[in-house]
Formats: structure tokens, sequence, C-alpha cells
């Protein structure tokens, strides 16, 4: 091996070696046995092959193949897009060459650059009565030149990440806007659909209704009665030919439909009419009034940036509800996603396109197609190009009239009845109509402003709306505070606590979320002072379950209570009386003690009983109906600082939880051997073959007491050393006692220690940071050490075969609240036999916002 290859000495970023006496470092070490090792030990490549063993070309090469899947997806995307592009051109009044250049842009570039690989863009739906009154305007050039500068201001946000905050919105607000260009993209293609023409607005479309009722154009009506009704019938062909035409979509069977018709009947219709390409016009400097053009940028970027984001976020759902294994997408980049429609939004205006924005009828096709890749979007807007070029004699028999009754169409059933049913649930639905109307009446950047007033005014309300009430009864005075306690409710707070006499017992029940600080000090001066007249003063929860607090600080001796307490509704330091055992029923029961410690395991049962009971008890009775159906078996700690049901959000039936000391993992075999049981291999086999659990986690964690016992073994303890934890003796002999069963037990984890001193594994490590010392190093090490154990199961390598299992690796740090993912590579058993595992092992960090599992 040439000399230039990397060592492991080589890599400074791997820290320290807990040094053994055998180490050539040692001063114990004779000369003789530092010159025959070689102070870099063993050398590895980690360059990569430029080929493979058996001839092929590379991997990287390999890697850009593209999937049948995604051939298909792309086909079924474009047979619905291209109907689609030609009618949102139509609404707008854009030549109809625009909505082509806009579906083949947005393929091509948003599918390249974009941050959701299965999202499909194109002309933006949500535009279209922008981009129409745009064109009216200004003229279809400097429209042309908005939509570019549209695509810079995207730009501008992508590189100010504030992606995010366009989901703050409510969405009341953005189900208004998009309800209310449905509303005002089908008033206007009905004109087209009864052969008239559009007006410039909702209302004037309105108005002229009635006119073009009493001049109906009897073939264009036809021919759009024929497109509605194939649309709506064609999902429901039933049968063997349901299936075989449903491949066909439904909108081109619709439009072809349409055309054969008006074609073989010779109907004298207006039809598709695109110009040759040798004419398309191309945008030219914005002209017109600086503040006008400003407001049309703003809202072309706003409505574009927001409809491209919530579909964005919609595909991420699809893709994540699909079931399929073998198709790892990665989840959705917001801050890409806004970058990528930025610059197909330039390059659609500089090309003559309209404006672009995600679609989420086309992403879901895609999704649904089952398209794997971003390779789907980007042949669907090859599909397009192509098409543009080749087809323009086709697209020529197309009726008008037929593509304004599919836009149609598709503009009502923007109306969503579930979304306004979701919003008056959530008592928004004034934030709903405000921004309807306005965006009909007014215009889209107007509504939605309108719409964000009515939003905040309405949480304004909510927060300032409290009511509270003082009554008597039985001798006791009961304050009921219902809704907020804000500095705004603080006077009427102090009136009515005033009222209650001195020296008299009060309750005050807390009906609310949320309380201030001006709240807070209101009732604390009160409290304090009432107690100090002779009164007394209980406060009670939403369900009357009591509130206490701690009068001091959590000292040392007082360890019951913890930050968290507060938030469950949980007292301490107070003794729960209990029931004496009864005189005369023997001496064998147990007494119950009544103080803090006692008492502390019936107090939280009553509690449980009190309030928590009554919210499980029926998921409870069902799991008790059912029987346990966990998804994951998850083998960790028994660390008590290792909450499992918190740090994995999980409830009752979702882990099969498997705790020892260390998380470790026996080799078959090894668990059963000196009297021990087989527990760990027990619930294993259990999980596996009996549950049919799909995952298996590891989970270790920081400070772990047992890795520091190994690592405190005699050889690797300095002689200054003192640690009280246990050791790991040596093999029992006549001389020395036997071992404990602790220690016994620890000798399942020398296989991880051995694995970190060896030179023929990687090093763990935690993305961003090194290990922090060699406890942490060996924490690390062990998750991927019981993993390799794992796999030595049986059950599991039936599973880990049928691929009906996944295991995953994991490490909680306690100190920082922060949980790590192994990141998946190569599994070690398809290695071939005698290679070395010599792929690093990443723990990736896992975002607060969305998990996002990057690779090493």
């Amino acid at each position: 091996m040439s000399a230039d290859v990397p060592t492991r000495e080589d890599q400074p970023d791997r820290p320290p070696r807990p040094q053994s006496p055998q180490s050539p470092q040692s001063p114990k070490t004779t000369k003789s046995a530092k010159s025959a090792k070689s102070p870099q030990g063993p050398q590895r490549s980690r360059s990569p092959k430029t080929t493979a063993d058996d001839g092929r070309p590379p991997r990287r090469w390999r890697e850009f193949r593209i999937a049948g899947a995604d051939v298909s997806a792309s086909i079924s995307v474009f047979l619905i897009a291209l109907p689609l592009s030609l009618g949102i051109a139509l609404a707008t009044g854009a030549p109809l060459q625009a909505g082509l250049v806009a579906a083949a842009v947005g393929g091509l570039v948003v599918g390249r650059f974009g941050g959701v690989p299965l999202q499909v863009s194109g002309p933006a739906t949500g535009l279209t009565v922008v981009t129409a009154g745009l064109i009216q305007q200004y003229g279809w050039r400097t429209t042309c030149a908005i939509t570019v500068l549209a695509g810079l201001a995207q730009l501008g946000l992508s590189a100010m990440r504030v992606a995010r905050t366009a989901l703050a919105v409510s969405p009341a607000i953005v189900h208004g806007m998009l309800a209310a260009i449905g509303i005002s993209i089908a008033l206007a293609q009905l004109h087209i659909v009864l052969g008239g023409n559009p007006q410039s607005s909702a209302v004037a479309n309105v108005q002229q209704l009635p006119g073009q009722l009493t001049r109906l154009h009897p073939a264009a009506l036809s021919v759009s009665a024929l497109t509605v009704v194939v649309l709506f019938a064609w999902p429901r062909i039933p049968g063997r030919t349901g299936r075989i035409a449903r491949r066909v979509p439904a909108a081109l069977a619709a439009v072809a439909a349409a055309t054969a018709v008006a074609t073989f009947a010779g109907l004298r219709l207006d039809r598709v009419d695109l110009p040759s390409w040798s004419s398309h016009v191309l945008p030219e400097a914005p002209n017109g009034p600086v503040l006008g053009l400003f407001a049309a940028v703003l809202t072309v970027t706003l409505v574009g940036s927001v409809e491209s984001l919530l579909s964005a976020v919609a595909v991420d759902k699809l893709v994540a509800a699909r079931k399929d294994p073998d198709v790892q997408i990665p989840r959705a980049r917001l801050d890409r996603e806004l970058s990528g429609q930025g610059a197909a939004n330039i390059v659609s205006g500089a090309l003559g396109g309209l404006p672009i924005a995600g679609g989420g009828v086309r992403s879901a096709t895609n999704v649904a197609a089952g398209g794997v890749s971003r390779h789907s979007t980007m042949l669907y807007g090859l599909w397009v190009a192509v098409a543009a070029l080749c087809l323009v004699p086709v697209f020529d028999l197309i009726p008008l009239a037929a593509l304004a009754a599919l836009v149609m169409v598709i503009g009502m059933q923007m109306v969503n009845i579930t979304h306004m049913r979701s919003v008056r649930r959530n008592r928004e639905l004034l934030a709903y109509v405000g921004t309807l109307a306005g965006v009909v009446f007014i215009g889209v950047l107007e509504g939605v402003a309108i719409g964000i007033a009515l939003a905040v005014g309405v949480a304004l309300h909510r927060l300032t709306r409290t009511r509270i009430t003082l009554d008597e009864r039985e001798g006791v005075h009961r304050l009921h505070a219902r809704g907020q306690l804000t500095f705004l409710a603080v006077p009427r707070l102090s009136r009515l606590l005033h009222q209650v006499p001195q020296g008299s017992a009060c309750v005050v029940e807390l009906d609310g979320s949320f309380m201030d600080h001006a709240a807070y000090e209101a009732l604390h001066d009160w409290q304090v002072s009432h107690l100090a007249q002779g009164g007394s003063v209980e406060f009670t929860g939403r369900s009357g379950a009591r509130i206490a607090e701690p009068a001091e600080p959590v000292t040392q001796s007082s360890t019951c209570c913890r930050p968290w307490t507060p938030w469950r509704n949980h007292h301490c330091g107070e003794p729960v009386e209990q029931p004496r055992p009864e005189q005369g029923r023997g001496t064998d029961q147990v007494r119950v003690t009544t103080g803090v410690q006692g008492g502390q395991l019936a107090s939280g049962l009553s509690s449980f009983q009190r309030n928590t009971a009554p919210l499980v008890r029926g998921e409870l009775a069902r799991l008790a109906r059912e029987g346990q159906q966990p998804s994951q078996l998850f083998l960790t700690c028994a660390d008590s600082r290792l909450v499992t049901s918190m740090i994995t959000a999980s409830g009752p039936g979702d882990l099969f939880t498997v705790r020892n000391v260390g998380n470790l993992v026996p080799l078959p075999g090894e668990e059963g051997a000196e009297g021990q049981d087989d527990s760990v291999a027990a619930a294993i086999e259990y999980a596996v073959d009996i549950l049919r659990v799909q995952s298996i986690t590891v989970c270790g964690h920081s400070g772990c007491g047992a890795m520091q016992a190994l690592l405190n073994t005699p050889e690797n303890r300095p002689e200054s050393t003192l640690n009280t934890l246990p050791k790991i003796a040596p093999a029992t002999s006549p001389e020395t006692p036997p071992a404990s069963p602790l220690t016994r037990w620890l000798r399942h984890g020398r296989p991880s220690l051995e694995r970190m001193r060896s030179r023929d594994h990687a090093w763990a490590r935690i993305s961003g940071r090194l290990p922090a010392d060699a406890v942490e190093q060996l924490c690390l090490t062990n998750v991927v050490q019981q993993l390799e154990h794992l796999r030595a199961h049986p059950a599991v390598a039936r599973a880990l075969v049928e691929r009906r299992l996944e295991l995953h690796g994991m490490y909680f740090h306690v100190g920082e609240a922060q949980a790590y993912l192994l990141a998946a590579d190569g599994q070690p058993d398809e290695r071939p036999e005698g290679q070395s595992d010599s792929t690093d092992k990443v723990f990736n960090r896992v975002a607060p916002t969305a998990f996002e599992e990057s690779r090493a």
C-alpha cells in the first residue's frame, strides 16, 4: 500500500483513545516492540474506487439512471398538465404558448433545483386572477417582466430563510383566498362556456351573466357540457373497462372527447390558435407607476410563494403516507423549494411564460403514479417542451369551450366544503369570509390583508375576553376565571378578589391556558395577604383538580418535584393521608406511611386516577379489547433519566420497551450462561415473531454508568483514579470471590469496549461535533455494537431477510435534551467475509421542527 494513504492518526478529528498498558506510548513497552509496531497502525484507504471489481462503470455514474416508475409517473402528470396549462393561459388572457412555457420551465427548473422532489410546478392556478388583471392593466410584456422581478424577490426570501414564515398564515385566510380565486375563475370561464367573452372582474361577470344567458351559443354550450360530463363520469366507469380507462386522466379524456366530437361534427367554434414560435413575444422593461408595479410584484411573490409552500407541505404528507419501504424520498426543504420557484419564475418570465407555482393536482398525480425521484418532474417538463414544439397542429383542433369548461370545474373545486367546515369548527369563519369577499370584490393582496387583520382581531378578542365571577356556596367563596388572564383582566380580577371577606375560605378556579406576569403577581400578592389574615386559598384547574406549587425552591432534600411537574398538575411536599390498618385484621398487613417519600407512590397513583385516567380510559379499554400491537421494540438503558414516552412522544400501545443496565443485547447462547436468564432474547423473539414489530431501536444515552464501569476496569483505570462504580473483575478463581450479578451482566458490554479499541472498525461520531470524552465515545460505540448483536439473533435475522424489520440506533444526550439518530448505511452483514467495517458511524441530530435524515 502506498505511503500517501491516510491512516487513523492522520485524522485529527478523533478524540483520544483510552490508553492501555499494551499501548505503544506506554513507558513499559520495550524499544524492540516499538520498532516492530508501526506507530501509524494498519492503514486503510478511503479513496473511492474508479472501477468496480467486475469491470462495470463506477457506482456514482449508475446513480443517475432513471427509474421506470419515474417515466410512467411523468407521462401521467404530462397528460393532466397539458390541457390544464392551456386552460390557465386561456383564463388569464395570455398567449396560449405562455402556459406551455411555464409548464416546461416549472418541470425542468423547479424539478432540478427545488426542495421537494415530487412536487410538480407549472402555471399558477392561484395567480390566474392576478395575472389576468396585470395583463389588462400593463400588457403582456410588462407582466412577463413582473414575473421576473417576482422570481428575484423569491430568491431573496429564500436567502433570508423565511419560507416557514409563510406557513404562519392562518389556514382560514389561505383557504378563503383560494376559494375566492376559484369563484372568480369559474365566473370568468362560464361566459366562454356559454359562448361569450369574460369581463375584467368577478363583479362585472356576475352583472353581465343575465345578458349572456339570453345569447347562448348552442355549439359552445354542447361541447362544454360534453367536457363536464366526461370529466365527472370518467372515474366512475365500472368494471374492467373502467380500470383500463382510468389509466388515461379524466381531464385529457374530456378534452379529447370534446375535440373529437367538435371536429367530426364540423361545429363552428373558436379553437386554440398557437402562433408560430418565431412570433413569440419576450418581456420588456416595466412601464407604469412605481408603486403599482411594486404592489404587483409583491402580490405575485406572496401568492405564488404561499401556494407553492402549502403544496409542498401537502406533498410531504402524501409521500410520508405512501407505504414503500424500498423508496427513501427526502423530506421537504422549504427554503430550497422557494429558491427553485424563484429561479423558475425568472426563466419563465424571461421566455414569455406565465408565473409558476407548485400545483396540488399535478403533484398528487405524481405521488399517486409512483414517482420516486425528481426525475419524474423533470421528464414531465421535457414532455411538455417536446409537445409544444411538435404537436402544434393537434393543439389547434381543441375548442376553447372545452378548455374553459375544464378550468371552470377546477375553479369550482377550489371552493372546498371540507375546508369550510374545518374553519367553522375552529371559529375562524369571519377571517375566511372576509378574505373571500375581499379577494372577489377588491383584489388578492387587499383581500389577504383584510383576512390577516380579521384573524389578528379575532385572536386579540379571544385573548382579552375573560369572564370572572364570584359566588358563595356553603360558606366557601368561589372565584371562577374563564379565559386567558392577561394584564387587561387584572383590574376586574383585583376588584373581585378584594370582595372576598378576610379570613374566609376561597377557591380560585382558573379555566384557561395562559396567565401573564401581571395576572400572576395580582393573584400571588392577594394570596399572601389573604393567608396572613387567617384565610385559606385553594387553586383548581378546569376539571376541579387542585393546583399546588411548592412555596420554597426545590432543594436536595425534596427531590420529588421536578421542573415539569407544574405542567402536569403535580403537587408534592404534602403528606397524603392513607387509611391505616384496621384493628383485628391480623398483624401481617403492611402499613402505608404518610410522609413525603412513603406516600409518594400513593400520591402519584391518586393523581393518575383523578387527572389522567379519565383521559386515557377509552384508549386503554380499546387496547384491552384488541390486544397490543406496537410498531417497534425500544431497547434502552434502565437509567431513571430516560423517559421513553417523553423523548419519543409515544403513548399506550406504541412501544414494546426492554430496559436493562447499559442497553445491552447479549449474543445468542451467552445470556443464559452462568445462571442468568434469557430475558432480553425472549423479549426480542416475542416482539419480532409474535408482535411482528416493524423496527427495533437501540437507544444509548450520555453519562451511562455501565459504560463508565467498563472503562474503569483495572487495565484502563489510572492508578490515581478513585471511582466507586462497579469494576469488572477477571474470571473467578479459587482465590477471588464470585462476581456479583451486576459484574456478570456488564461482561456483555466488553465487545463494545473491544470495538472502540480495535483499529478494524470505524469510530462512531456525533454530527456537528466530536464526542466529548472516552465515555461518550464508548456510549456511541456500544449502540453500534448492540445492533451487531441484534442481527445475530435468529428471529431478527429472519425478519431482516424478509425485509419486514428495520434496525435503528439512537443516542440521547441527557444534559442537552437532544436526540441523535444513527445514519443508515450498508448493512454490516452484507460485507464480503473478512472485510472490515471501515464506514464511519455518524449520529445525526434530530431537528425540533421536522426530521430529515442526513447521510454521512
